[in-house]
């Protein structure tokens, strides 16, 4: 498995946010991660991204444990993510919010940086060349030199997970994507997000609570309430669960 986690929990004080966690997830798919308000996703994503230590369980990255390795390590051993509001370094370019999360693949050291060794400058032509490439490929070439900030809400999120894979990561978690994005941008960024899996060969973790995107393209599906599993299974199944249609789907949802 690629990410595992085995009845992993966290309480805060007297509130269990996540209780006995069991989440198998192998290399290649794409999955959901559904539920009502409050049901622990975020704090899901920020227990697997370090952001939060699990006071109870394991979880791990193609078999070791990641617990207690902090945001930057877990990065590092390939785990991206966006955030729910969009986090972009509004000061900088297009250009330069995805080269700085290039960084920590550079080769020179800070020395050589400070003195303009020439590793540096053959560091600086490769994140100029990858970034442009990715910018390519995420159709944000054009604007590669305006501010992050000056980009229509759809780019911003284009941008965002651009720049979450420009650190190489193995897993990429999405949260709430389509937040904040009308039909036909939600539909572009449904195929953006399959065609991302498919190119850079990247497993795909999403949060997101616009029901035709997570049963658009979702391989499997995994619903939360209240910090625990009530079931996981195709869109199909997860569509037609009694136990889901009633704690968030709603009996219109499951009639799309």
């Amino acid at each position: 498995m690629l990410l595992e986690l085995k009845q992993a929990g966290i309480r805060f004080g007297g509130l269990r946010a996540v209780a006995d966690l069991d989440l198998a997830i192998p290399p290649g798919g794409l999955y959901g991660l559904i539920g009502p308000n409050g049901a622990g996703k975020t704090t899901v994503f920020n227990l697997v991204t370090g952001i939060y230590r699990p006071t109870e369980g394991d979880i791990r990255l193609e078999g070791r444990s990641i617990v207690g390795l902090g945001p930057a390590r877990v990065a590092a051993s390939g785990i991206g993510r966006t955030f729910q509001n969009i986090r972009l370094f509004g000061g900088l370019s297009v250009a330069e919010n995805v080269k700085v999360a290039m960084n920590r693949h550079l080769n020179g050291s800070l020395l050589e940086s400070i003195f303009r060794a020439p590793r540096y400058w053959a560091d600086d032509r490769t994140l100029c060349d990858e970034a442009a490439r990715l910018l390519d490929a995420f159709g944000l070439a054009a604007v590669a030199d305006l501010g992050a900030e000056e980009l229509p809400y759809g780019l911003r999120r284009r941008l965002e997970i651009a720049r979450a894979l420009a650190t190489r990561p193995k897993l990429l978690l999405l949260d709430e994507p389509a937040a904040g994005m009308n039909p036909s941008e939600s539909d572009d960024l449904m195929h953006l997000i399959r065609w991302t899996r498919d190119t850079f060969g990247v497993t795909v973790l999403l949060i997101e609570h616009h029901m035709p995107v997570v049963m658009g393209i979702c391989e499997r599906i995994t619903v939360l309430d209240h910090g625990a599993r009530i079931a996981e299974g195709t869109p199909e199944q997860i569509r037609r669960d009694p136990t889901v249609i009633e704690a968030y789907l709603g009996a219109e949802a499951a009639h799309e």
